[in-house]
């Protein structure tokens, strides 16, 4: 399977990283070319107004949108902002395709960062790494939460969509990357 990265702006290095440790061939998308040659998409972390304006500015807005409408997708941080059909702290522009409202930067500055354990309703524990990390504060309907912490949702999934509001690239930990190849095979199924 091939994950194409998002790679304008962001740790998209850590993904293609994971996911090659994970058992798929990652690339960096960088044009709509890149994007259409993907199976699946991960949206990565990093600075989301940024991603927005680079987005913009080499015309990916709406390939982007129409290629996460249509394949599979991961979103880590900055990529959940994207994906959310809500945004605050401020308000901004998103795709709009999952039914989430999020709260940038929620858990503070870049020095009240952390490293905290996740119980996944599988039973199962997973790393997470926040770094000015948002807070998904509504869930639409058809959205299930993976995973809490404080008792906010941070790793949720809806349809072909899995988004976790954490950096599950900067651990040794493959859980994540290798449950969202599962979903996309059988997306793709």
């Amino acid at each position: 399977m091939r994950i194409g990265i998002l790679a304008i702006q962001g740790n998209f290095e850590a993904h293609a990283k994971a996911f090659a440790e994970a058992g798929a061939e990652a690339c960096e998308a960088r044009t709509q070319s890149d994007l259409d040659r993907a199976d699946a998409l991960v949206l990565p972390g990093g600075e989301s107004t940024t991603m927005l304006k680079l987005l913009r500015e080499e015309g990916l807005w709406e390939p982007l949108r129409r290629a996460c409408a249509a394949k599979p997708v991961f979103a880590t941080c900055a990529g959940a902002i994207l994906l959310a059909c809500e945004v605050s702290h401020p308000a901004q522009e998103s795709l709009g395709l999952v039914d989430i409202g999020v709260e940038r930067n929620a858990y503070g500055r870049q020095v009240h960062s952390t490293v905290a354990r996740l119980a996944t309703g599988e039973g199962a524990e997973l790393e997470a790494v926040f770094i000015r990390a948002p807070v998904i504060r509504r869930l639409g309907a058809g959205v299930r939460v993976l995973a809490r912490y404080q008792g906010d949702p941070v790793l949720v999934e809806q349809g072909h969509f899995l988004v976790a509001t954490f950096h599950p690239e900067l651990t040794p930990d493959r859980t994540l990357q290798k449950m969202f190849l599962e979903k996309a095979a059988h997306v793709a199924a």
